[in-house]
């Protein structure tokens, strides 16, 4: 089985490939993850990257379903995996499709978990960790037990990433939105999407996506 995750950043879709990795033996497959293991590899494509990436440039669409390629082509791949990060664009999956086929492999499903930008930007921006062992919080989801400790070290110092304000989270869900909504009618046209409320509980949304997933294998 093969699928494609879709959602916003902060939509909690990395949680649910892992979960769905487990239940299903599948293998989560994320762009950035590849394109670091490929430089790593110092495999001709691995190289290739690399060049471009110490020129402060953008990856190619070629490059990284070379790398795709290459990571489908390892065992721990045979019984399916997720796309997590890619594709972005409809150039991208069609460039993904004609991959798979000439692997004689193909997309069972593109699930999209669904999250409104208000509940995303709130989810980001009110995210902060422990500085000293790095537990995570939220200012209205996740407070600690007592104001201002952290429930498991003891610390009463906290930090936030720079980039989770909302000018940046409004900017990076733009970004999103303009990049793969056309990826939305693209699946539908092929009759693989379904869509599942990320604004549900985590286990919800996990039951959700393991009723889609199962259904889809009969």
């Amino acid at each position: 089985m093969n699928l494609v995750l879709l959602g916003p950043p902060g939509g909690g879709k990395g949680t649910q490939a892992k979960r769905l990795m487990d239940t299903f033996g599948l293998v989560q497959l994320s762009t950035g993850d590849m394109l670091r293991a490929a430089v790593s590899s110092g495999s001709e494509i691995g190289k290739k990257a690399k060049a471009v990436m110490d020129a402060g440039q953008l990856v190619s669409d070629d490059i990284v379903i070379a790398i795709i390629d290459e990571r489908l082509d390892q065992a721990d791949t045979q019984n399916g995996v997720i796309f997590d990060g890619f594709p972005r664009t409809v150039a991208q999956a069609e460039a993904l499709d004609a991959m798979l086929v000439r692997k004689g492999r193909g997309l069972n499903a593109a699930i999209e978990v669904r999250v409104p930008d208000a509940l995303l930007i709130e989810r980001i921006t009110g995210r902060y960790t422990c500085a000293k062992c790095g537990a995570g919080y939220h200012d209205k989801f996740q407070k600690p037990a007592k104001d201002g400790v952290c429930d498991k070290c003891g610390s009463t110092e906290f930090i936030r990433r720079a980039d989770d304000n909302a000018e940046t989270v409004t900017k990076r869900l733009d970004a999103y939105h303009a990049q793969t909504a056309p990826l939305l009618p693209y699946y539908e046209k092929k009759g693989i999407l379904s869509v599942v409320d990320g604004t549900q509980d985590i286990a919800k949304v996990t039951t959700d996506l393991e009723t889609i997933l199962k259904s889809t294998k009969k």
